[in-house]
């Protein structure tokens, strides 16, 4: 099955992310980029689609104005920054309701969810280790008004700052504005550890634990008396 798709988002990053993640999935064929609503009604009204990828806050016509001019519209996964539409989304019956920034694992169970049959497998699944040599998990942030990819395997520790968040890497840091907890979500649970109200660490580069103090690379991250046990799970 050929699923054929269209962005509608006003930034050219967008774009690039979600044609990067579909790339990797077998049988999502790109029909068009839009980076406003009028393109994507003009389009539309010589073509179809199954799928589209829609922004919300673009000029000349918001996403769910546009959504609302559509008689049949194809199955759409929402791709926003605004948390605070998703009820109206869902009112709309949407797929899914992506929050920027979303990981792949997040946006293939979207893709998945738009196109699973109750009585089959998913019609698109992740690619195949033997097939394909990009394996490796990544994410992207937003950091001053630009996308960053982020290997989750060059991630160290993360640090709470507020409203903002600290990643370090093995080569680098940034940060964000996002919390923490925001953040975890698109963490995977197996290899990430809250160990600390303001501090979050992958446990595969933990050089040791010492008392409530724990070692990766040159840094020491305090355990809270709330995660301790956490830590106990892994010496145990």
């Amino acid at each position: 099955m050929t699923i054929r798709y269209i962005i509608v988002d006003d930034e050219h990053i967008a774009h690039d992310i979600i044609e990067n993640y579909c790339s990797m999935l077998p049988k999502m064929v790109l029909m068009q980029n839009c980076y406003d609503a009028i393109e994507a009604i003009e389009y539309l009204n010589t073509n179809t689609v199954d799928l589209i990828f829609l922004d919300l806050n673009m000029p000349k016509l918001k996403g769910f104005e546009f959504l609302k001019t559509l008689s049949h519209p194809p199955k759409v996964i929402v791709t926003t920054a605004y948390k605070e539409y998703a009820l109206e989304g869902y009112e709309l019956n949407i797929i899914d309701y992506l929050l920027k920034p979303f990981s792949f694992e997040r946006f293939l169970k979207a893709v998945n969810k738009a196109f699973n049959d109750s009585s089959k497998a998913s019609v698109v699944i992740p690619p195949h280790p033997s097939n394909h040599v990009e394996q490796v998990k990544r994410i992207f942030l937003r950091s001053n008004k630009k996308h960053i990819q982020v290997i989750l395997d060059d991630v160290l520790y993360i640090e709470a700052k507020g409203n903002y968040t600290k990643i370090v890497l093995k080569e680098e840091s940034i940060t964000i504005r996002e919390k923490i907890t925001a953040l975890m979500e698109l963490l995977p649970d197996d290899n990430f550890i809250r160990v600390h109200r303001s501090f979050v660490v992958a446990s595969r580069h933990i050089k040791s634990i010492e008392g409530n103090q724990i070692h990766i690379a040159s840094a020491i991250i305090p355990i809270g008396k709330l995660y301790k046990h956490k830590i106990n799970n892994i010496l145990n």
